[in-house]
């Protein structure tokens, strides 16, 4: 009689459990910093984290390096790697809404990343950049992302640096609503931050008419 008992009894203790007992595991991230000068926060696919649902994250932190460390900081935590120290760690942490932001407190300047949680929305990506280019015998207008001569973008914002090398020519665009140019004299390299319009653009040298280009702006696709 007492095995049927026991049985009974174990089962109406598991009833009872609390959910947090008897769920799923909490989700894991995956931090990196080294050996190089990179830090990274990824999701187990791979892709970076950039936003989060609330709730607690088990985080696993490689620290590949004694020139760094990682350390991972916002609303209600503070946890971080020893820089002279190359170490793997796991932290549990309970993340809420707001914005958390990853670094290597030696590098911060330039190691570093955040991610938004919960209701607070992720900023918006920066513009694609364009590169210009003037010498005195060439022009050109290039997509960073893939290192192509533009020909055809999507409207929208965009960062355009142009790089003017020469003294005796200049680099200037022009299209719908964009009329922005350099110096003819002076060498310089600019950031411009320009709004493109579906249409024709056009990027020359004011002095000399053989260096000139054009690229065609589309409008975006209306939403299904």
């Amino acid at each position: 009689m007492l095995r049927p008992l026991l049985v009974t009894a174990l089962a109406a203790i598991a009833i009872s459990l609390p959910a947090a007992a008897t769920g799923s595991p909490a989700p894991s991230l995956v931090g990196v910093v080294g050996p190089g000068f990179t830090i990274s926060l990824k999701n187990p696919d791979g892709t970076a984290v950039a936003h989060l649902a609330t709730g607690t994250y088990v985080i696993s932190v490689d620290d590949r390096s004694d020139l760094h460390n990682f350390h991972l900081f916002g609303p209600g935590v503070e946890q971080q790697t020893v820089i002279e120290n190359t170490e793997m760690v796991t932290w549990a942490v309970q993340l809420k809404d707001g914005t958390y932001n990853f670094r290597c407190d030696a590098h911060a300047s330039s190691m570093k990343g955040s991610f938004t949680v919960g209701s607070t929305q992720p900023p918006p990506p920066p513009p694609p950049k364009l590169n210009g280019k003037v010498t005195a015998r060439t022009i050109s207008l290039t997509n960073t992302s893939t290192g192509s001569k533009v020909r055809s973008l999507r409207e929208g914002t965009y960062k355009v640096v142009v790089n003017d090398s020469a003294k005796t020519q200049n680099f200037h665009l022009t299209g719908p609503g964009v009329n922005r140019k350099t110096g003819v004299k002076a060498r310089t390299k600019v950031r411009w931050t320009v709004a493109l319009s579906p249409g024709k653009y056009a990027y020359r040298s004011d002095k000399n008419r053989r260096l000139r280009g054009s690229f065609t702006v589309t409008a975006k696709p209306l939403p299904a």
